[in-house]
């Protein structure tokens, strides 16, 4: 039995090796978030209880190696050890999905008729899109939520320089790296015009316009999740929601609000989608988190609006209806999320913390 780190396992599938992944978590802990493409058994219970059977009628493919997951990457060491006993060739995830949570894959859109080229930065195991956009030799990202490296060494391999940094509002379910990014690039740090972070930055309001000739990023204030939250529209022709508008679902307007400010918010919200949906139908639309695993498939979450528009039936009610059936079914706080929030506003990066603090799936939407 050995040890196999996340980055390794995440090359593994990004490079599509043969690996048979084992979640042995139980099943309600599976639900929330998984591995894409893992196989899944229930043998937590067993296997804490050391029973020599637990994962004896489990039958697994013989040309792969395998890799058990369980929640920390206790557990999934005791599955790995009587799998090894079989004799197979297997691996234990090191830290789990805690911290499978920080793995990333990518995938890549051209927009029509420009250079610019767009790379969607999918944090798999959490949700979390970002992006990071370039043409000829300068490079604009938004919302980044992976190691800065990451960042630098995509935009280096495009022969991209970043330039300007963006967020669309200040984030509950994970801590921003973006002001580590722009520390590191030396670009420009934007962010929504608010009073909340504690830290310099250039404030960027709505309809406030930067371009470089084959790259136009407007600001589209858009309030409701946040009070400060902004979409971007690029070339007129693609729509960076952040956590206002996604593909199947709209934004949480409950986070860090009492229920007036959350009802106020809803209203706000409920503007905001209207402001979206007046935009050309054929607007595609890249948002900034997605509620499923992300598979290694290099294919963009992306939808048109006009698709978005016919299946998220929230958004054709009227106000006083979409105010109650959002308020009717706020999810979940996201684990942690007045810590994040706190630290994000303050510009602090706990190094030692981060797993924790991330860990979980993302609960950012209302369906």
């Amino acid at each position: 039995m050995e040890i196999i780190t996340v980055e390794r396992l995440r090359r593994w599938l990004e490079e599509g090796r043969p690996v048979t992944m084992l979640d042995v978590r139980p099943a309600a802990e599976r639900a929330e978030w998984y591995i894409p493409g893992s196989l899944h058994i229930d043998a937590y219970a067993a296997l804490q209880a050391h029973d020599p059977h637990a994962l004896a009628q489990v039958a697994l493919p013989a040309n792969a190696p395998v890799v058990t997951v369980c929640a920390a990457g206790k557990t999934s060491q005791i599955a790995a050890e009587q799998l090894a006993a079989r004799g197979m060739q297997v691996y234990s995830l090191e830290g789990g999905m805690k911290a499978w949570s920080l793995a990333w894959n990518t995938a890549e859109l051209e927009v029509p008729q420009s250079k610019a080229r767009i790379i969607q930065l999918r944090r798999t195991g959490k949700g979390c899109l970002s992006y990071l956009i370039g043409a000829d030799n300068e490079a604009f990202v938004i919302d980044a939520s992976l190691e800065p490296q990451v960042y630098l060494e995509l935009a280096d391999a495009h022969d991209w320089q970043i330039t300007r940094v963006f967020d669309t509002h200040i984030h509950a379910d994970h801590l921003t790296r973006s002001r580590q990014l722009a520390q590191m690039s030396g670009a420009m740090l934007f962010l929504p015009a608010q009073e909340r972070v504690s830290f310099p930055f250039t404030a960027i309001y709505d309809s406030n316009t930067f371009d470089t000739g084959a790259m136009q990023l407007t600001a589209l204030h858009t309030p409701g999740h946040t009070p400060e939250s902004t979409c971007y529209l690029l070339n007129n022709q693609i729509l960076f929601t952040g956590d206002t508008l996604f593909l199947n679902s709209v934004g949480r307007p409950d986070l860090k609000a009492e229920a007036q400010e959350t009802q106020m918010r809803a209203t706000a919200l409920y503007s905001s989608l209207h402001r979206l949906l007046a935009l050309p139908l054929d607007t595609l639309v890249l948002p900034g988190h997605t509620s499923e695993p992300v598979p290694f498939d290099g294919v963009p979450i992306v939808s048109p609006l006009a698709r978005i528009d016919e299946q998220v039936d929230v958004l054709h009610v009227p106000h006083s209806s979409f105010i109650a059936h959002i308020l009717a079914r706020i999810p979940p706080t996201p684990p942690n999320y007045e810590r994040i929030v706190r630290l994000n506003e303050q510009g602090i990066f706990p190094e030692d913390d981060v797993t924790n603090l991330e860990a979980g799936a993302n609960r950012c939407a209302i369906a």
